[in-house]
């Protein structure tokens, strides 16, 4: 009986087998559908069981910068026994130039490798976030990863104008560091600004403070809440006493963005 490449993919899904391993069950069996299954699992090919609803918080996240483009790829896993596998890391490696030569798509080419490593690793392994930036002219790529284990776990890239290399890097550093959301606060959702102020109302006021005195005490400790999440307003990693805009002086931070483990 004939088989083609939809009925290698269909066993492959039922089964979790290789890609490889799904063919020759079906030229053992004449492209019988439930004797490949059968087969399969006599050869101990066959996924034991379904990994859907297992938990991936662990993984390794690979960084690829050349000349202004910067990839940023994060591939997940059950366990940090896993992620730190010289195959797994060498995957998330391979997939992070691809995204950097090619664009934030070009993972899509390597689904196939991605299926066969979940059944060689016998784990559930998935693409997390998948980033690329490509600096404009005369712009600077600032990137840093953080090494935990042997593997990438905390990954930034930076891209800023009117800076030098080694000012776009220490601002990295300090975004693995101090983890901000946003660029600035005018970049804060206006959503999230209304309910971060109305906790603190509630807060202030369940400490007793003055009724006439709310407004003024809530828009300071708003100013705080912007030192936590806005790039620009925190003070700086290595230096608390200025904040990355007195660090920064004239130039600009354009973009950033950080992909971590867990």
């Amino acid at each position: 009986m004939a088989f083609t490449a939809k009925d290698v993919q269909a066993l492959r899904q039922a089964t979790g087998a290789g890609m490889m391993d799904a063919k020759k069950a079906l030229e053992a069996n004449d492209g019988d559908m439930e004797a490949a299954k059968q087969w399969l699992r006599e050869k101990g090919l066959a996924a034991s069981a379904k990994r859907d609803d297992r938990e991936n918080t662990q993984g390794v996240v690979a960084l690829v910068v050349s000349g202004g483009v910067g990839a940023i790829v994060k591939l997940k896993s059950e366990t940090d026994f896993v992620a730190g596998s010289d195959q797994f890391k060498a995957e998330a490696d391979t997939l992070a130039h691809l995204v950097a030569a090619n664009g934030e798509d070009a993972v899509a080419s390597r689904a196939a490798e991605l299926e066969d490593l979940k059944i060689t690793l016998k784990e559930k392994i998935e693409l997390g976030e998948v980033i690329r930036i490509q600096a404009a002219e005369g712009n600077i790529l600032g990137h840093y990863l953080h090494v935990q284990g042997g593997r990438g776990v905390n990954a930034v890239l930076v891209e800023m104008a009117g800076a030098d290399s080694q000012l776009a890097h220490d601002v990295a550093v300090h975004v693995a560091f101090a983890r901000p959301k946003y660029l600035s606060r005018d970049e804060v959702p206006a959503d999230v600004v209304a309910h971060e102020r109305a906790t603190l109302e509630t807060l202030s006021r369940n400490e007793g403070k003055p009724e006439a005195a709310l407004p003024k005490i809530v828009e300071g400790r708003l100013g705080g809440f912007f030192k936590d999440v806005a790039l620009l307003e925190q003070p700086y990693a290595k230096d608390d006493k200025q904040s990355i805009t007195q660090l920064i002086g004239k130039a600009t931070i354009v973009r950033f963005a950080q992909v971590e483990i867990g």
